[in-house]
Parts: structure tokens; C-alpha cells; sequence
């Protein structure tokens, strides 16, 4: 089978070569188990000339949205997440209150324009954002004008291990705990320049409780293809809170996704099968 793999056009951001290196690492897999792969740049002007082939979208988050919409207005199938489900996933603060109305705890959560009565610490985020970019802790108010927008959402501070579960089209992979120090926030820079260790997690019990969750939050906000689902763990008191659903994450090798779904059982040749199945 020949595979496309539309990836970001060049442009001087971090997200878009780091999707880019993703892509490469994943056309060799492809290659290796014969497949034949071909790299190209994703641009709207260009639809009418894509190939007939099955088109994988890896792209970074805004694109990957845009390019979605656009093939699906087009009545293109492609092999990647729904255009409903990033839309669900992309807006924090929707997910969040949609999976709390589900009886899931989660961090207090107000856009930062509403958050004068919440108390500090406090995360402030981008509410669209991705990959941590533009995360910060406020210790103490008050939250800056720039920053009073329902652009950026406002979040209590739990202080904790950060857990991540990928999810592959309904099944859920082992648990991974991210090997930072409790309280220490899992910004941009962390993820993809000083990466730290991951580790399933050992507490069956926790375990369990996560993978039942991670379920529930797929569930309720349609992913329908791959994901990555983030929780924050409160040690001291053992409470399960979730963080975000990545309905459009890295899936290379390298990967917490790969990593998580590996841990499970789940060899690489048969997470590629599965990332490969269906077209939308």
C-alpha cells in the first residue's frame, strides 16, 4: 500500500518541525514494513492535486485542525482524528466542563476573564493551545490584564505526578507516570528538550482507576481515532484529576502514546495497523 503523509510546510515554529521530525520517524517505520511512503507539505491551495492514496495526517495542532476540515469539506477521506472531536478536545474549557458534567474530577477550571474569586496558586493556559506553550503558574493575583481574556483559561494548582494513557481506537494502553518532581509543571520545554523518564505505573489499583476514566473521558468527548489522556495525581490524598484530552497527539515511536499502548502489550506493528485501518 502507498501511503501519503501530509506534514507542516516549512515555517519557523517548534511545533511544526518537531511534527515534522514525528512524520520522517514514522514514514521509516512504514517503509521497513513495506509500504511505500511518500512526504507531502499540506497546503489549502493544493487539494485538488493530492493523490488518490491514503492520505495520514500528521500535523501540528492548528493545521492539523485546518487541514481536517478542510478534507472533510471536500469529501476526501484521510487517516487521522474527526474534526468533532479535535473541536471538542482543542477548547480545554468545554472538555473540561463536559467530562466533569460526567461525574470526572478535574482542577476548578474558569476562564481567566471569571477567575477573580479563585484562590492562588493558579495555572493559567492558553484555552486552544497545545503542548504546554504558554503555561505559567500565578503564586498570587492578580492574574495580569493581558491575561483577563476568555482566551486563557484559569485552573486550580494540584500539586502531584503527572499520568498520561494513550488510546487507540477504544483501547487503552498502561498508564505512565511522567518521573518529575510533585508540583514540578510539565512545560514545553521539558516535554521535547529535557524529556524526562517515563514508567508505567505500578499501583494496579491506580492503574485501574485510570484506564476506567481515560474511558469514560473518550467516551464523552468522541475520540475516534488516537489519543493521549492527561491526569494529575494528588499523592497526599490519592485524588484523580484530568488534565486534557490530545485527540491529535504524537504517535511515533517515540512517542508517550507508543510508550503507553507498548506497555499494554500492544507491539509497534500493531499499533501501525490500527493507526492505519479506517479513513474518515
Amino acid at each position: 500500500m502507498t501511503v501519503t503523509i501530509l506534514i507542516d510546510p516549512l515555517r519557523p515554529h517548534p511545533l511544526a518541525w518537531i511534527h515534522r521530525a514525528e512524520a520522517r520517524a514514522i514514514a521509516r517505520e512504514l517503509r521497513k514494513s513495506g509500504h511505500a511512503v511518500r512526504l507531502l507539505p499540506f497546503r489549502d491551495d493544493t487539494l485538488e492535486i493530492l493523490p488518490r492514496t491514503p492520505l495520514l495526517l500528521r500535523l501540528s495542532d492548528p493545521v492539523m485542525l485546518a487541514a481536517a476540515r478542510r478534507l472533510e469539506r471536500a469529501a476526501m477521506p484521510y487517516i487521522g482524528p474527526g474534526v468533532a472531536a479535535m473541536e471538542r478536545c482543542y477548547d480545554k474549557y468545554e472538555a473540561c466542563l463536559k467530562v466533569v458534567e460526567r461525574g470526572v474530577d478535574s482542577p476548578a477550571t474558569a476562564l481567566a476573564s471569571q477567575a477573580d474569586t479563585m484562590p492562588y496558586p493558579l495555572v493559567l493556559k492558553p484555552r486552544h493551545g497545545s503542548d504546554s506553550i504558554g503555561l505559567q503558574i500565578r503564586r498570587a493575583g492578580p492574574i495580569p490584564a493581558r491575561a483577563r481574556t476568555d482566551r486563557i483559561i484559569a485552573q486550580e494548582f494540584v500539586r502531584g505526578s503527572e499520568l498520561t494513557v494513550g488510546v487507540l481506537r477504544g483501547e487503552m494502553g498502561t498508564p505512565l507516570r511522567i518521573l518529575l518532581p510533585e508540583g514540578t509543571p510539565y512545560r514545553f520545554w521539558r516535554k521535547y528538550l529535557l524529556r524526562p523518564r517515563r514508567a508505567p505505573v505500578h499501583d494496579p489499583a491506580l492503574g485501574a482507576r485510570v484506564r476506567q476514566i481515560a474511558q469514560e473521558i473518550a467516551t464523552t468527548l468522541g475520540v475516534d481515532w488516537a489519543a493521549r489522556i492527561d491526569f494529575i495525581h494528588e499523592t497526599a490524598t490519592d485524588r484523580l484529576c484530568f488534565l486534557e484530552c490530545d485527540a491529535a497527539p504524537l504517535v511515533g515511536p517515540a512517542s508517550a502514546f507508543a510508550a503507553s499502548l507498548a506497555a499494554s502489550g500492544m507491539t509497534r506493528s500493531e499499533q501501525l495497523r490500527k493507526l492505519l485501518s479506517a479513513e474518515h
